[in-house]
């Protein structure tokens, strides 16, 4: 088979993600988002990654509703370019037109658009950020507003007292439930805003020798989320048909969805390049798993929630 036939193979539904920067670079938290001049509900700070993409999808206050990947992710790259060296990529599950107008979880009429949002500042602990829940609330301003999201289809998870708490249990429940309600022809799009982190590769998929980590607000207990487990229980079972659009603003997360598919916005190409190495077989060895490993996480919840 081809690297296209294996790489559909795999992921059935449709999923492109934009992240803050490669899996090498680290991503800022913005002191101030004034300067990228976004609309209410802008707080004082902000990762740089979502602030960049609200401010080019916000031109001169009106949405730019005709903007294509390329120009996407080259004017991120520019407003990024002096104060911040990360540089955003695309990744996808599958190659195309990279000159398409931008679509966030695109559906038809009749089907349903869904997301999960998660911010975490680390609240009261070593390494605090400060503008990851403004960022969920301005990237929730805007799917509401412009992409007719509904509110009780969004999923929020914030470590600020008042919505779920973006516990690794609770991140893990959120993705679970997303994916087992999800059809095809529905809309999914993924937010995620805080740190990210490296760890030691367990299987050898890794070419640079790491696992690229989401670090949930309860890390010191219950670990960081690997790439791993992300592609095994939130991008594998998601059913044909589903288009996903994941937004991934935080440290090493070029790779975090291990997507087959790669666009880098710092060179002359406008076509997305096949990921070297990519371990199909041992990928697949994770889809084997993926029915056990929603029965064992479900049955957890379930009784967590009874004890």
């Amino acid at each position: 088979m081809t690297y296209y036939e294996r790489a559909q193979g795999l992921i059935k539904a449709d999923v492109r993600m934009i992240s803050g920067c490669r899996d090498s670079q680290t991503s800022a938290d913005v002191g101030n988002v004034s300067e990228f001049e976004l609309p209410d509900p802008a707080g004082k700070a902000g990762g740089a990654c979502t602030s960049a993409l609200l401010k080019v999808l916000y031109n001169d206050g009106s949405v730019a509703d005709d903007m294509s990947y390329v120009d996407l992710l080259h004017k991120m790259r520019d407003e990024l370019r002096g104060d911040y060296s990360q540089i955003p990529q695309l990744s996808s599950s599958r190659p195309f037109d990279l000159k398409k107008k931008v679509e966030f979880a695109n559906v038809e009429p009749g089907y349903t658009k869904r997301a999960v949002l998660v911010g975490i500042n680390y609240v009261g602990q070593q390494g605090e950020l400060s503008g990851c829940h403004n960022d969920v609330l301005n990237i929730k301003e805007y799917i509401e507003n412009v992409h007719g999201f509904e509110e009780h289809n969004i999923t929020v998870l914030m470590d600020d007292g008042y919505n779920t708490e973006p516990t690794r249990d609770n991140i893990m429940q959120a993705y679970n439930d997303i994916v087992s309600i999800s059809k095809s022809g529905d809309g999914v799009f993924l937010h995620y805003s805080g740190h990210g982190g490296r760890l030691p590769d367990q299987d050898g998929d890794e070419d640079d020798g790491y696992d690229e980590t989401l670090i949930p607000v309860d890390y010191n207990s219950t670990g960081q989320i690997r790439d791993d487990l992300l592609l095994q229980t939130l991008i594998l079972p998601m059913a044909e048909g589903v288009n996903v659009f994941s937004l991934m603003d935080c440290c090493h997360s070029g790779t975090i969805l291990d997507l087959p598919y790669v666009y880098r916005s710092d060179g002359d190409s406008e076509e997305f390049e096949e990921q070297p190495n990519y371990d199909f077989d041992g990928y697949a060895s994770l889809l084997e798993n993926v029915d056990v490993w929603c029965c064992i996480t479900s049955c957890w919840w379930l009784l967590k929630k009874l004890m």
